[in-house]
């Protein structure tokens, strides 16, 4: 009998491992892939959706990688990029994503129109002539593709998941919950930051774009030369009231002055804010002097060379300077 428990103690203890194992199994497995109907439910609740810019989105070609959390190009690359092609998108702006296209490993989200000029298929009918042939729906040649894209890497395989999944995994870059570009763009700089521009006070080390959103744009700009250096001022506020001098040198905040109303005068120089590429612009270098523009041609020699005309300024046939009291004659007088 007592054989007897222990063998159904046994069994049991066996029937728990198994359920254990079957469900260790079960949340190490890897995900399905996307199913048909999944894609069609993402394409249709994500296309021609607005949202709000959490990075800087270039234009071209290039566009940006997202797998695992991690944005690439980002940096100095990224800061290059939007240099070199301008700026699609820049956080806290609001764009509209214009395609979803999705592949075996990824899923590309364009942005305003996407890197690519595209047309409609009624653009490619054309209505034939006796000489030749118009579009029923001419587009302008000369325009170019201004927006951008991001492409969301997986693994292996684009797997099966849930609209909020999907907007989580897009969270570096997009933000589908902010009511205002002001709420989506603090999402995106440090609590620092944050808390200056909430407050609405400006930091030595800030950007324009930070300045804008902390004091708005500014009602009276000046431009100066100081030390050889080119400097622009930003005025808020006129008496009665405290007034604010923002000195920008380049797209950085060198130096903020506050005039109070009782005449006391505030001011900050040293950098508060580190926003890691300099943004400070630096002096012109000197260019070399141009040549003036010539007509003659490659090996012509100059017009002194001439030994009947010595001195280009001077008409041919009049009195060289070191005769001023030459009688220049009759002919050189027909002659001009």
């Amino acid at each position: 009998m007592r054989s007897f428990h222990v063998s159904c103690i046994g069994f049991r203890l066996l029937a728990v491992l198994l359920i254990l194992s079957s469900l260790a199994l079960a949340e190490n497995a890897p995900p399905p892939r996307i199913s048909t109907q999944t894609r069609e439910e993402i394409i249709h609740a994500f296309n021609e959706d607005l949202v709000y810019i959490r990075t800087n989105f270039p234009m071209g070609k290039t566009g940006l990688k997202l797998k695992n959390g991690t944005l690439s190009p980002s940096g100095p690359e990224l800061q290059h990029l939007m240099a070199l092609w301008g700026p699609a998108a820049k956080p806290g702006d609001r764009a509209r994503i214009s395609d979803v296209i999705i592949k075996d490993d990824h899923i590309r989200f364009e942005i305003n129109g996407g890197p690519v000029k595209k047309q409609k298929w009624y653009q490619h009918i054309q209505i034939q002539g006796a000489s030749s042939s118009v579009p029923i729906a001419p587009s302008d040649s000369s325009a170019n593709a201004r927006g951008s894209f991001v492409d969301l890497y997986f693994d292996k395989y684009v797997p099966e998941m849930t609209g909020p999944e999907l907007k989580q995994l897009l969270r570096p870059v997009f933000d589908f919950d902010a009511k205002s570009p002001v709420e989506a763009y603090l999402e995106t700089v440090t609590p620092q930051i944050k808390e200056a521009i909430k407050s609405h006070h400006v930091l030595v080390g800030m950007n324009r774009e930070m300045v804008i959103y902390a004091k708005g744009r500014a009602p009276k700009k000046v431009r100066e030369h100081a030390d050889d250096v080119e400097y622009e001022e930003w005025i808020y506020g006129e008496p009665p009231q405290d007034v604010d001098f923002v000195r920008f040198v380049g797209d950085e905040v060198v130096r903020v002055e506050t005039m109070k109303v009782d005449g006391q005068k505030v001011v900050h120089v040293d950098k508060e804010v580190d926003l890691g590429a300099p943004t400070v612009a630096k002096k012109e270098e000197e260019r070399p002097a141009k040549k003036a523009p010539t007509l003659r041609r490659p090996g012509e020699e100059m017009p002194d060379s001439d030994p009947a005309n010595p001195n280009p300024n001077r008409p041919v046939g009049a009195p060289p300077p070191s005769d001023p009291g030459k009688d220049p004659g009759p002919n050189w007088a027909r002659a001009y």
